[in-house]
């Protein structure tokens, strides 16, 4: 239910369930994992796409609400609105993060992640610590009931004390029963109240502090979550498949 002093920021559609924002949010997921471990060294962006599509199709997504952006090596300190290097490939000793933003009944899942090539310990380390911090962010959400202004500024904090820098231009967005554009404009790091169950985005995007690479993990802000297992699931099916 919409909080009346949210006025239409939080607003959703007749149609909206929790229920299928849960079914999104899973199938984004598995469909992120999926791609990941399709993903080779030497692959271009157009392959990583096409790859990305063909997955998102094989789990019979509806359509995608936002572009497929799948990220290598030094473009993974770009924003989501930035363009990719045309020319690079994924190397051999590499990181990567894909996003996706599929529709499946009538609602939007969102989900990101960052995977590694090789056996750099720096960028294993990026990977592991943007879902680290995200995991960190959203349990003061879950304890605390910050808004979504303090949750990024806490972020920062956070990011720094672990020796990362964070992307505050990266500040999470509304999802619902498609499409939520029609309630809403706005980002999570703006919100001053502290954001409902099921409906936001929490955003992590952080840099190394000296090389050239970040990465990347967002996932539904749920409040039924179990405890996070810090991307362990997610490395385990990888490795599995």
């Amino acid at each position: 239910m919409t909080r009346p002093e949210t006025g239409r920021t939080e607003a959703t559609g007749a149609k909206f369930s929790l229920k299928s924002m849960q079914t999104a949010r899973a199938l984004s997921q598995l469909a992120v994992r999926r791609i990941a471990s399709g993903m080779r060294p030497g692959m271009t962006h157009s392959q990583a796409h096409d790859l990305a599509m063909a997955t998102l199709q094989k789990l019979e997504m509806e359509r995608n609400w936002h572009p497929i952006v799948i990220r290598f090596g030094e473009d993974t300190l770009k924003t989501f609105r930035e363009q990719s290097d045309p020319a690079r490939v994924l190397g051999e000793q590499d990181i990567f993060f894909v996003d996706i933003g599929p529709v499946w009944e009538g609602h939007e899942g969102d989900a990101g992640d960052t995977f590694v090539t090789g056996d750099d310990p720096q960028m294993q380390a990026c990977a592991e610590a943007a879902r680290t911090l995200w995991h960190e962010v959203a349990d003061r959400w879950h304890a605390d009931r910050l808004s979504g202004q303090a949750l990024y500024a806490w972020a920062a904090e956070r990011a720094e004390a672990m020796g990362w820098r964070l992307n505050l231009d990266i500040k999470g967005h509304r999802v619902c029963d498609f499409p939520h554009a029609i309630y809403q404009a706005g980002r999570l790091g703006d919100f001053g109240l502290c954001p409902a169950t099921g409906i936001w985005i929490l955003e992590i995007q952080i840099a190394h502090p000296t090389r050239p690479f970040g990465a990347f993990y967002e996932d539904l802000l749920m409040e039924d979550d179990a405890p996070a297992d810090n991307g362990a699931a997610a490395t385990a099916e990888l490795v599995a498949g």
